[in-house]
């Protein structure tokens, strides 16, 4: 097999290639934009160096750069997030949620502000300018790690924070739509009203189809009415609308919440939801151990109980929590029959993630468990129904417990 010598003449090795251009390319832009908008924003020049890229997406670029020559006290470092592809509505969307998410908790007080810090933010170039949480782990790291102890800690952790997050943002609603206004609202508040409303009439036909799994009248009534959350005007606080273990650090100062990309404010059931799924946006999300999610949703009520006395009472917290959980395994389920590419259901980026199938087993499996003991009888036959489908279609699989508690 023959290689290819360099052209006549040059002797040199290949530069570069094509993709590695473009990156470096990207890099430099975000970092020539960044110092741009913090000229703007303290009103003399601001010079960065060192980018280290944090990972990002197809989307966005993320950066830590450090602060090399600035007239301004500032942090050592800096993140930085840059919107650059695909270009579109989406991403547009994406980036106004974002930065208005992290304007209304930079605008709280330290010790309510759940998230980094917002240094500046720029609609030309879609840049946030943001405060560097350093090198701590994630939720996810704690729960792929070897320590038990160690994460049953980080979620309990988790789930107090969430419940804080939530009460220190109960009745900011006017002031996170009056934000919006000044970004141009996206086309919708509440990413979950888009595909909501869609999977909820479909996935009757879909299970049919694909499992021969009928859906009685009493289960598909019980679905419909999960969509009143969407517009109900109690228990609203705000969302980060993706909170998976990847996108929550343990820091020394407590849980800090990442990526706002769908950041909203809409009823925290759907939030609550995340305790008892678990991770229902999530297709890199595992089992957890018998008991803890009794645990985490103890603690999570506990934060908001200060504000919402009501979520005290079984019977009001109870079948809210149930429609959220109904809700989230009709759209998750929507989702993996009409996506082409499973992959576009993965994330956690390079954390391992189960079969799609077994987080459908065990999704299902929860859900008709919570319905028994709730006597939502047609709830409860339809998911077990749907569970039989499939393991028909898929085996007998059971979805593993996270490393940590293996």
């Amino acid at each position: 097999m023959e290689i290819a010598a360099d052209p006549p003449g040059t002797g040199e090795p290949d530069g570069p290639g094509e993709s590695e251009q473009l990156a470096s390319a990207e890099v430099l832009a975000t970092v020539v934009a960044a110092e741009s908008v913090l000229s703007k924003r303290f009103g003399a020049r601001i010079h960065l160096a060192e980018p280290e890229d944090l990972g990002g997406s197809e989307r966005s670029i993320v950066l830590r750069v450090k602060v090399a020559a600035s007239p301004f006290s500032l942090p050592r470092t800096l993140a930085v997030k840059r919107y650059v592809r695909p270009a579109g509505g989406a991403t547009r969307d994406s980036w106004v949620r974002e930065a208005v998410s992290y304007q209304l908790f930079t605008a709280l007080a330290a010790e309510d502000r759940m998230c980094p810090e917002l240094f500046a933010h720029d609609s030309g170039t879609s840049l946030l300018v943001m405060e560097d949480l350093g090198r701590a782990p994630t939720l996810a790291e704690k729960l792929h790690g070897d320590d038990a102890r160690a994460a049953e800690g980080a979620l309990l952790s988790w789930a107090r924070s969430l419940g804080r997050l939530h009460a220190s943002t109960a009745g900011r609603e006017a002031d996170f739509d009056a934000l919006l206004r000044r970004l141009s609202p996206p086309k919708s508040k509440d990413p979950l009203t888009v595909d909501g409303p869609v999977a909820v009439e479909a996935l009757p036909l879909l299970l049919a189809g694909e499992f021969g799994v009928d859906t009685a009248p009493a289960a598909w009534d019980a679905a419909r009415r999960t969509l009143g959350l969407l517009d109900t005007a109690r228990h609203r606080a705000f969302s980060p609308s993706d909170s998976c273990p990847d996108n929550n650090l343990i820091t020394n100062r407590g849980v800090r919440f990442l990526d706002f990309e769908g950041g909203c404010v809409r009823n925290m059931m759907f939030d609550a939801a995340y305790l008892t799924v678990p991770f229902p946006s999530c297709w890199c999300a595992y089992a957890l151990p018998p008991g803890m999610t009794d645990a985490m949703l103890a603690a999570w009520r506990a934060e908001v109980r200060v504000m919402w006395p009501d979520l005290d009472d079984d019977a009001v917290l109870g079948p809210r929590l149930l429609d959220a959980q109904v809700f989230w395994v009709w759209l998750t389920t929507w989702q993996f029959l009409t996506v082409p590419d499973l992959e576009q259901l993965g994330s956690g980026g390079s954390v391992p993630r189960p079969h799609q199938a077994d987080v459908l087993v065990a999704r299902w499996t929860g859900l008709a468990a919570a319905a028994r003991r709730a006597k939502s009888v047609a709830v409860a036959e339809h998911a077990e129904a749907v569970v039989t489908g499939l393991r028909s279609r898929f085996g007998e699989r059971s979805l593993p417990l996270y490393p940590a508690f293996d």
